[in-house]
């Protein structure tokens, strides 16, 4: 077998982010839908979680190339 065990890491490293996501979104969503007033502050907590979580992934992308 060939290649490197680091891109198998780096997949599963995209996938904790992935669902994270999904999550924040879909709980902003809920939130919204039932309070619309409070759509403008759930939204900016989102992006700032948002940011947070794919700092993630960007961390488990540089492990790949730090630890290769």
């Amino acid at each position: 077998m060939t290649g490197n065990i680091a891109t198998i890491g780096y997949g599963l490293a995209a996938l904790g982010p992935g669902i994270g996501l999904g999550m924040l979104v879909a709980g902003t969503q809920e939130a919204t839908a039932r309070q619309p007033e409070v759509a403008g502050p759930l939204r900016i907590n989102m992006f700032i979680g948002m940011a947070l979580v794919e700092a993630l992934g960007l961390i488990g992308l540089a492990a790949g190339f730090v630890f290769n």
